[in-house]
């Protein structure tokens, strides 16, 4: 039997079919499984991340900013950047920044080239938090790497497919 292990509020997790998940025995069509069945996953792999981050006291927009700001470090990072490479585009950044502020995980100042842009900063802080949780990265721990690298590949290939 194949068993994955997951770091979520069910520690050991046997895989179940789609259909089996939501209890619903068909489908209209393999789209509309398939709709469904990205949406579920979505939802299940930002569960199963959240979880991973409770610890840090980071939701995963605000790990998102931390990690933007890490790859532009030591550049600062305009808000409009951050909205821009933001994998949530429904996420409020300047809220997200505000928070992480409070933290002492982000600095903000204003441009000295442009009065009204707000120049926004990772802390020494954020770069040693960001650097505890890079185990974390590429969703590793939440079932992505049960997928082969060939796999893992393909399903990227057509998930660009879908967004074309």
């Amino acid at each position: 039997m194949y068993v994955h292990i997951f770091a979520t509020p069910m520690s050991i997790h046997a895989p179940m079919k789609i259909e089996e998940e939501i209890k619903q025995s068909s489908f209209k069509s393999e789209y509309q499984k398939a709709y469904i069945n990205m949406i579920y996953t979505s939802g299940w792999l930002e569960l199963a991340q959240a979880t991973l981050f409770k610890p840090f006291g980071l939701t995963l927009p605000q790990y998102n900013i931390l990690r933007i700001l890490r790859g532009q470090h030591p550049e600062p990072a305009t808000v409009s950047l951050l909205i821009e490479r933001m994998l949530d585009k429904t996420s409020n950044a300047s809220r997200i920044v505000d928070k992480l502020e409070a933290k002492g995980l982000v600095t903000r100042k204003q441009c000295p080239n442009d009065r009204r842009t707000v120049d926004v900063l990772i802390t020494d802080k954020g770069l040693a938090l960001l650097k505890e949780m890079d185990e974390f990265e590429g969703g590793q721990k939440t079932g992505i790497t049960n997928l082969t690298e060939q796999e893992a590949k393909e399903l990227n290939r057509l998930l660009d497919k879908i967004r074309d």
